[in-house]
This record gives structure tokens, C-alpha cells and sequence, in this order.
């Protein structure tokens, strides 16, 4: 088995995570938010993560412009 950190697919991995909870989780008290709450606020997040967020190996594009762009979406 790989030692952590070794593998480019565990280092994809842990910087996801990495800025999860950089972006997503610390500097908020969630100690009175409801786990039905934290759960959707979470999607909420992954979904801006995955379709809205720019991205600099995108040309600073968001990945549903991106796609658009390459004529895989519609307009």
C-alpha cells in the first residue's frame, strides 16, 4: 500500500479536502446547525464547487463554461 501522500490519486484526494474545509467547514460554528441543514448546505457547496467555481486550469472559467465552450452543453 502506498504511504500517504504518495499517490496522485490520494493527493487529488486530500486537496479536495483540503480546501473543503478551507472554504466549506472551519471559521463556522455549527454546533446549532441541524445534520439536515449541515447536509444540504454541504450539497449546496459541492455543487457551486463542481459546476460554478472558477478554475485556473480552465482558463479561469467555471467547468459549465468550460463545457459550453467545448460545445458539450447546450447554450
Amino acid at each position: 500500500m502506498p504511504e500517504k501522500g504518495r499517490s496522485p490519486d490520494n493527493a487529488r484526494c486530500e486537496g479536495f479536502f483540503g480546501r473543503l474545509k478551507m472554504e466549506f467547514f472551519y471559521g463556522c460554528d455549527w454546533s446549532k446547525v441541524a445534520t439536515e441543514e449541515f447536509v444540504g448546505m454541504l450539497n449546496a457547496y459541492l455543487r457551486w464547487y463542481g459546476d460554478v467555481r472558477m478554475k485556473s486550469d480552465l482558463d479561469y472559467r467555471n467547468p459549465m463554461r468550460y463545457r459550453r465552450d467545448l460545445g458539450l452543453l447546450a447554450a
